[in-house]
């Protein structure tokens, strides 16, 4: 039997309704959105379930909300038994899978990702930086995009999602101009995302600084899972979380080596759990791209928690 990961989504995934099947049917699900209300003081969860979707989608929202809601749905997965040798996150789920690995307590975390979010926002005047999606255009063909661009000003990679999709960050102009020229190296296509700020570039590094003081101010536990970084693909250490964390910010994700990493150790079941379902298409593609077989289901409902727990139930016999 192969190994397992619990896998968390990043900002993007969220839309009004997520988690409020899991608060109506499980008791621990909805111990976490409690618990989330309470360390914000503020109505989250009624903003999960019912909120203005404009709201819901500004960064200090959307990032307590993604993870409340990811957190939720695990406690619901772990009470049927089921567990991982893996975990890892993109970008803000980064901090699910620390949660997850119970190094960082999820009243610290929801906390401190809501001032993540502010500080993200803050960094970058709105309209001044953009992120684009880069299809069919392999890494070498990307940076070589990024680099007859870089004189117009900073650009930069910020996720390398797949072997099929990369995304890039930085100013708009050397943003739209590496985009064309994306798609005159063979790019299929060159899409210009709908976010707020041009995340994971060094136009972030501001929020990073800022982001370094709420993090002194939490306790860091032993991890009781590996956790694979975005910053560098690798197990985390304790000591290592937060320079990572920190850095994490203004630096590309490396979602496909992290990944790879895992399905190399022998990782043949990944879960996705939280709103979306992007990180499962991540998955199926990584693995196909390097010849293997892996198993990669999302937990957005009770439909799809049930169809897992059958999954696991039959894996377990």
């Amino acid at each position: 039997m192969g190994k397992a990961a619990f896998i968390f989504p990043g900002q993007g995934a969220q839309y009004v309704g997520m988690g409020k099947d899991f608060y109506e049917r499980f008791s621990v699900s909805r111990e976490v959105f409690d618990e989330a209300d309470e360390s914000l003081n503020m109505g989250l969860s009624s903003l999960c379930f019912e909120g203005d979707e404009d709201e819901l989608k500004k960064t200090e929202n959307t990032q307590p909300a993604i993870l409340t809601t990811s957190i939720a749905i695990l406690r619901a997965v772990e009470k049927m038994g089921i567990d991982c040798d893996y975990t890892a996150g993109l970008s803000l789920g980064e901090y699910s899978s620390l949660v997850k690995a119970e190094s960082i307590s999820f009243s610290d975390a929801v906390k401190v990702v809501k001032k993540r979010g502010k500080y993200m926002q803050e960094a970058v005047p709105e309209g001044k930086g953009g992120m684009a999606a880069i299809l069919g255009l392999d890494k070498e063909g990307v940076l070589k995009a990024i680099e007859e661009s870089r004189q117009y000003g900073v650009v930069e990679v910020a996720n390398y999602n797949s072997p099929e999709q990369i995304v890039i960050s930085g100013e708009i102009r050397p943003l739209n101009v590496a985009c064309d020229k994306a798609k005159k190296l063979g790019a299929k296509k060159a899409v210009i995302l709908r976010v707020s700020a041009p995340f994971h570039c060094k136009l972030l590094e501001p929020a990073g600084e800022k982001l370094k003081d709420e993090l002194k101010n939490i306790d860091i536990f032993p991890l009781k899972k590996e956790v694979i970084a975005n910053v560098d693909a690798k197990p985390v250490k304790r000591e290592s979380i937060i320079p990572n964390l920190i850095k994490q910010v203004s630096s590309p994700v490396l979602w496909t080596d992290t990944i790879s990493f895992m399905l190399k150790e022998g990782t043949d079941t990944f879960v996705e759990m939280g709103p979306g379902k992007s990180l499962t298409g991540f998955v199926k593609r990584i693995a196909k791209y390097e010849n293997v077989e892996a198993n990669a289901y999302n937990v957005s409902n009770i439909e799809e928690y049930n169809e897992l727990c059958d999954f696991f139930n039959k894996r377990r016999y």
